[in-house]
């Protein structure tokens, strides 16, 4: 809990997501029609309410990157059991590794706008895989953005480049689908555990 204030500050200074607070994919499935909220500002405060909530559980797990000082950007990462959307894809279902190794998933990146093309990201990336490889390894997926079929959202890319990724040692495992504003790949690489200390 002691960076929760950072990650609060981060997704409330124009980061484009201040909505989401990085929950879409702790939720297998779309909220029911019920539950939806009017506004931007109300749908915030209550992913901010849950997000806390899984933090204080242990069941929630990123990265901040600082400048200076200030949180400028944040990768989400955590085990497939934490980040259950995925499962819950379509397109999904017959590309789920089949051997025993722990899964874990890159889910998301929010860089501050300043900071973006300055290498945030990838480093962000860097320390989740070394954070995973700290926590015993395991087979690491990723979903990341291939091409942009729009300009829509000035090229900001949440789910990291597929660039990045293959230069941080993944390779591609399929095409993903996508949006009407872009498309993805899955990509996975596996992590050691980290060896011991004599």
């Amino acid at each position: 809990m002691k960076t929760w204030l950072d990650f609060v500050r981060l997704f409330s200074r124009g980061s484009g997501w201040d909505f989401c607070q990085c929950m879409h994919f702790h939720r297998p499935r779309s909220l029911p029609k019920q539950e939806w909220l009017r506004t931007r500002a109300e749908r915030g405060a209550r992913n901010r309410r849950q997000k806390r909530a899984l933090v204080e559980q242990d069941r929630a797990h990123g990265i901040l990157v600082y400048a200076n000082g200030a949180p400028v950007g944040w990768c989400q990462y955590g085990p497939c059991e934490e980040l259950p959307r995925i499962d819950n894809q379509r397109i999904y279902r017959g590309l789920a590794p089949k051997g025993s190794e722990r899964l874990w998933r890159i889910t998301c990146f929010t860089v501050l706008k300043p900071y973006r093309q300055r290498g945030v990201a990838s480093a962000a990336l860097q320390a989740a895989l070394k954070a995973i490889r700290r926590q015993g390894g395991g087979l690491v997926e990723a979903y990341p953005i291939t091409r942009w079929l729009s300009r829509a959202f000035g090229n900001e890319s949440t789910h990291g480049t597929e660039s990045m990724f293959v230069k941080a040692g993944f390779k591609r495992v399929a095409p993903f689908g996508g949006t009407r504003y872009s498309s993805h790949v899955l990509m996975r690489r596996t992590v050691r555990q980290a060896a011991k200390s004599q």
